[in-house]
């Protein structure tokens, strides 16, 4: 059983939380995300510190406890220092360019595709075979990354497509006679 509810959140300086009800607001120099408690968690403000508990004291109430913690840990990690994907495209002639509020990308298709940049988050183009993701929302940034990575996933037999730059492709052989 996990006990991440029990470790309490420490928050750093510039972050501002503050709580009303059920409602938790997360300010910060990146700046700021609004988050609904469930009704079984509690969560008290210790001058630094956050700490998390469950109303209930039922295995569901527990689990939820850990949960709203940790989505309140990504909220002041996010507000403060951001998240960040990183993609690498790989085969000859995939290419991406950021134009305006749109990603063009060249992945091997008789047509270019264009993602359209969501409000909150921000896509750089370091190279034309790099793509950074970055945003404060930390489950807004995975799914950005994983929307882009989906137009053209990477295969394994000559490891082509869109991949994150940490991601390992296991590599088939070819069919043999």
């Amino acid at each position: 059983m996990s006990r991440i509810a029990n470790s309490p959140i420490e928050i750093p300086k510039g972050v501002e939380v503050s709580v009303n009800g059920n409602d938790v607001s997360v300010k910060g120099s990146k700046g700021s995300l609004n988050l609904v408690l469930h009704q079984s968690v509690e969560m008290q403000q210790e001058d630094s510190l956050l700490k998390f508990s469950s109303r209930a004291q039922s295995k569901q109430a527990g689990a939820l406890a850990g949960t709203f913690r940790a989505l309140v840990n990504n909220m002041v990690v996010g507000v403060s220092a951001g998240f960040e994907k990183q993609l690498v495209l790989q085969g000859v002639g995939y290419r991406a360019q950021v134009q305006g509020k749109a990603l063009n990308l060249t992945l091997g298709f008789s047509h270019p595709v264009v993602y359209s940049i969501p409000e909150d988050v921000v896509i750089e183009t370091p190279t034309q075979t790099q793509i950074l993701v970055k945003g404060i929302d930390k489950q807004k940034v995975g799914q950005v990354s994983a929307e882009i990575r989906a137009f053209r996933p990477p295969e394994p037999y000559k490891g082509k497509g869109v991949r994150y730059s940490d991601e390992y492709v296991k590599r088939k052989d070819a069919k043999k006679k």
